[in-house]
């Protein structure tokens, strides 16, 4: 986690009486992973947040494999997906591993519920839209270009107020931390790493509300959605001080690295988590030396699933892509600049690029749900006239 935050009221320490006005105790509850050993946050309630009314199955959530497909490069456009009701419940399955999944949703209404998630962590990539990410922690505004970094069994609302919203779901199983490579033995992100904590946006305007009645809180866990309905309003928190919590990072903030000759992607890493990292391509300046060649060299991914999706209908190296594209370059395949890129960069000054990069370490299953949107051509994309694909 990055930084140490506090809102809301606290006593002057940890697991000490703390009364409310009535001469309750308020209720202490930490909130992190791993146990007692991981970050967390220590908040307090005016309610005890285990007082369930009701527990109710709701749906599975079927992550199913395209089982038929020949092993390929492989193209997908979301931009041909339907828009659908709730951000959370109606997420569309793309990419999977045990490791993390890609989902896509287009939402058109606001849940009237609250959400947590106690399978993973979630990095949400708002592609497109704008609102507010309401927590028990406070409220965190949101916009086109951020990362919102929700960890496990947080419990929080979207209330998007611009649309259409347009959001790249990467749920992580492991913990999602910025790159250990970018920090110091103190936690501290170093002057050579490309975003420092003043870019990271933390909760803010922590609203209590006592409020009694029957609130339904979705829970998912083991790919399936619970509904648990509790006897208070879940945002009762006076106040909460540590690690643990929702948080923003915009890519535009992210500070590319140019070299004199091509930099590779990890130069990008945005994000790390068990498994996987998280890259950004962002606009910049080409290499400065005369004969460098700006893009990317013809690689294999050995060892490493590459997913990049298309924040922008511009990236340096790739033609027949569209906003919203989303590549699969698996590892056993090699890719690279489509034909004529190479040629056409040098000279170039930039790129306007902007794009998020999934690379995994583990093979990467696609969805059913993918192969409806599939450019079924795109790996014969690399041949010189290879025709119409679609």
């Amino acid at each position: 986690m990055p930084i140490y935050h506090t809102l809301g009221h606290i006593p002057r320490k940890r697991h000490i009486v703390y009364r409310q006005t009535s001469g309750r105790l308020y209720t202490e509850e930490l909130i992190g992973n791993m146990g007692f050993v991981g970050p967390s946050s220590l908040v307090y309630h005016v309610h005890q947040p285990t007082q369930v009314l009701s527990v109710e199955p709701l749906k599975e959530l079927s992550w199913v494999a395209d089982r038929q497909a020949a092993f390929r490069n492989r193209h997908f456009r979301t931009a041909r997906l339907a828009p659908a009701r709730s951000v959370t419940a109606d997420r569309i399955p793309l990419l999977f591993n045990a490791d993390v999944a890609l989902s896509f949703v287009q939402p058109l209404e606001d849940d009237e519920y609250f959400y947590r998630n106690a399978q993973g962590d979630e990095i949400v990539f708002v592609s497109d839209g704008g609102g507010v990410l309401e927590s028990p922690l406070g409220r965190l505004a949101f916009g086109r270009g951020d990362y919102l970094v929700v960890p496990r069994g947080i419990v929080h609302r979207y209330r998007i107020a611009e649309r259409p919203a347009r959001l790249l779901v990467i749920e992580s199983a492991g913990f999602v931390r910025t790159p250990h490579r970018y920090r110091n033995e103190f936690g501290q992100l170093m002057e050579n790493a490309p975003f420092s904590e003043r870019d990271i946006r933390r909760p803010a305007d922590l609203q209590t509300v006592d409020e009694k009645g029957e609130f339904p809180i979705v829970v998912k866990k083991d790919s399936r959605l619970t509904r648990v309905t509790v006897d208070h309003h879940p945002f009762d928190v006076v106040g909460w001080d540590g690690y643990y919590y929702p948080w923003a990072f915009n890519i535009n903030d992210f500070e590319p690295r140019v070299g004199r000759v091509h930099l590779p992607p990890p130069t990008h890493q945005t994000f790390e988590g068990d498994g996987f990292v998280v890259c950004s391509f962002c606009p910049r300046p080409y290499d400065f030396d005369p004969e460098a060649v700006p893009v990317p060299y013809v690689h294999s991914n050995v060892m490493s699933d590459e997913v990049l999706y298309y924040a922008s209908s511009e990236f340096m190296s790739r033609k027949g892509i569209e906003y919203g594209s989303i590549t699969l370059h698996p590892d056993g395949v090699p890719h690279g600049p489509h034909p004529g890129r190479a040629e056409a960069s040098l000279g170039a000054t930039g790129t306007n690029e902007l794009a998020v990069m999934v690379d995994t370490f583990r093979p990467l299953e696609v969805a059913k749900e993918a192969v409806e949107i599939e450019d079924p051509g795109y790996y014969r994309s690399w041949i010189e006239s290879p025709g119409r694909s679609d």
